[in-house]
């Protein structure tokens, strides 16, 4: 639990100062996946995860940054939706998907960019991809990009001890927010046993550390009842915390990555009485949002807008009119035989659609791309649309042309391009000319 920032800062001084630093320090251990491998094992079977869940986890799943198994407590039943807050580089995540099946959902919600970036490679490591595992860049002091009542069971491990005092409070009125009525909570996570002193509080290194943030259990109990929570419980585990200490009394380089060392929590820094497991411990915390009688909403995904599940779109293809496209379809000796036109729009392909397009999902597209960018690697123009294109029609474009901007300029000879107004305007403009435009 060491603390690494850019700028080695000794005291709180803000929230904001708080979440960049708890953000930049846990994105930086993101950038060093894979490494401390045993010490990571050694972590995660200290607070309960089994020797087969850990081998059957992508390799850079396991960061070592775990206080419990909360996929172990939660009880989850398959088709249920799972959300993991701070899901770091995915390790309950896919544990909690291999238990909801196919028919579950498993999104995990990160601030780092980093950490999604490592959780996503993860997924795509382990043949799992949206919707059934989606992986979210959020700040969790902020309104959570969850549908309301979508949620069966939250599960977070070692994440809220992170948030600043108003974080803690907003995160469980947005988790009740999300939760289906009768859904449930199932949290690993570090509770204060007694007051902490102001400096260990104050100090940044001891709260990145998952030390100076630690809630008490009438702090914990107050959130959750504040927010609507019933049937609160927490129970000490009583789990050996100096797991995490290396023996030059520092905290290791596996719950973060210091660079320098006076950026590095160590025992001497905090009072000479400190002892981890009399001042702080690892808990289960369970609580539930009373039933309702209101019918069940039905939803393809929790998530409030399914894009989020995918990396943002960096490039800007350039607009085409719809008398630009046109020429190339009637005129092919003039860059028409070089020419492809997606349409993206999931179901309304037969309402009508540009003739000669082709039909690829927005939905699916980004974990299409391979097979895509294969097909059209060598075609000049590949124009995007939707229904007015000013959504699915420039993301999936921008998709595209990012996945080219990877590629050698050797690879292909390919460029995407946006149908300005989309299928709309196309429509409003030639409706009746059979060579522009098509019915199924």
């Amino acid at each position: 639990m060491s603390c690494c920032s850019s700028k080695p800062t000794t005291t709180v001084s803000s929230d904001s100062d708080l979440v960049k630093a708890v953000n930049d320090a846990y994105s930086a251990r993101a950038l060093k996946s894979g490494e401390d491998k045993d010490r990571s094992k050694t972590i995660a079977e200290a607070f309960g995860y089994t020797a087969d869940e850990l081998k059957s986890l992508p390799e850079e799943a396991n960061l070592g940054l775990s206080c419990g198994n909360p996929t172990a407590i939660a009880k989850l039943k398959e088709g249920e939706r799972v959300l993991d807050l701070g899901s770091g580089g995915g390790i309950d995540i896919f544990l909690a998907a291999s238990k909801v099946g196919s028919k579950g959902q498993a999104i995990g919600v990160d601030a780092s960019a980093e950490m999604v970036a490592l959780a996503r490679k993860n997924a795509a490591n382990k043949g799992l991809k949206p919707p059934q595992v989606a992986f979210v860049q959020a700040s969790l002091e902020k309104e959570l990009p969850i549908e309301s009542s979508s949620i069966d069971v939250i599960i977070s491990n070692c994440v809220i001890n992170l948030l600043p005092l108003a974080g803690k409070a907003s995160i469980f009125k947005e988790a009740f927010r999300v939760l289906k009525p009768g859904g449930r909570i199932a949290l690993s996570d570090i509770v204060a046993k007694i007051p902490l002193p102001e400096d260990v509080r104050g100090n940044l290194a001891a709260y990145v550390s998952c030390i100076g943030g630690a809630a008490s259990e009438a702090e914990w109990r107050s959130f959750l009842g504040d927010a609507g929570f019933q049937d609160v419980l927490l129970v000490d585990r009583k789990s050996d915390l100096s797991v995490y200490w290396e023996s030059d009394g520092a905290a290791p380089s596996s719950c973060c990555c210091a660079t320098t060392p006076d950026v590095v929590l160590k025992q001497g820094d905090l009072p000479a009485d400190f002892d981890v497991n009399k001042w702080v411990g690892s808990f289960e915390i369970y609580a539930v949002k009373s039933p309702s009688d209101e019918p069940a909403r039905t939803l393809e995904t929790a998530l409030l807008r399914w894009w989020d599940a995918y990396p943002t779109v960096k490039s800007g293809p350039p607009p085409l009119t719809a008398e630009e496209v046109a020429k190339l379809i009637r005129n092919p000796e003039k860059g028409g035989g070089k020419t492809a036109i997606i349409d993206v729009r999931r179901n309304d392909h037969d309402g009508g659609h540009v003739k000669g397009s082709e039909q690829w999902a927005a939905q699916t597209f980004y974990d299409d791309l391979p097979g895509f960018f294969e097909k059209h690697k060598n075609t000049e123009k590949v124009i995007f649309y939707c229904q007015s294109s000013n959504g699915r029609g420039p993301r999936s474009a921008g998709w595209y042309q990012d996945y080219l901007d990877s590629q050698s300029p050797e690879s292909h000879s390919s460029k995407a391009y946006v149908l300005q107004g989309g299928i709309m305007r196309w429509k409003t403009k030639y409706t009746g000319e059979g060579d522009l435009v098509d019915y199924d």
